[in-house]
């Protein structure tokens, strides 16, 4: 398969997502990475937006809350390039009634080689990667022929 390099610049465009369990968690690491995320661009399913203005002043482009499309909206973002990562603490012990949403946008997420941190640990170790402040190419597979599989 071949792939297509995107460019993704210093200022990183970020997406923010947090289960209701885990937003008190994600509101925490947001403060005490405050300065850094500031340099960035912010976006959030609306609840968690909404809470990290609050809390923060920062301002978040807020989409619609996660079950009323907002997932959804998002890996929308994310098929079109507009998401250079994501930082999603969700909560693997609660059923949740849009779960078949937050599987799409996960999936979606990994279809176009997006980073996702999934918790505390993994959201320090990303934005602790030298790459957070520099430019990097993300390579993305090159779905043409996929594309064109019906046109045969």
């Amino acid at each position: 398969m071949s792939y297509k390099k995107f460019e993704i610049g210093q200022k990183k465009k970020i997406a923010i997502v947090a289960h209701d369990n885990k937003k008190t968690d994600l509101i925490e690491w947001v403060k005490f990475n405050k300065d850094l995320l500031a340099k960035h661009d912010l976006c959030a399913t609306g609840t968690t937006g909404s809470l990290l203005e609050l809390e923060l002043g920062i301002e978040i482009n807020k989409l619609q809350s996660g079950p009323l499309g907002g997932d959804q909206q998002l890996g929308a973002k994310i098929a079109e390039g507009e998401i250079d990562f994501m930082i999603f603490f969700w909560d693997p012990l609660e059923p949740h009634p849009h779960d078949p949403d937050v599987k799409a946008l996960l999936r979606i997420a990994v279809v176009w080689n997006i980073p996702i941190a999934c918790n505390r640990a993994s959201a320090d170790f990303m934005i602790s990667s030298p790459l957070m402040t520099e430019e990097y190419q993300r390579f993305v597979p090159d779905y043409k022929s996929y594309r064109e599989r019906l046109k045969k």
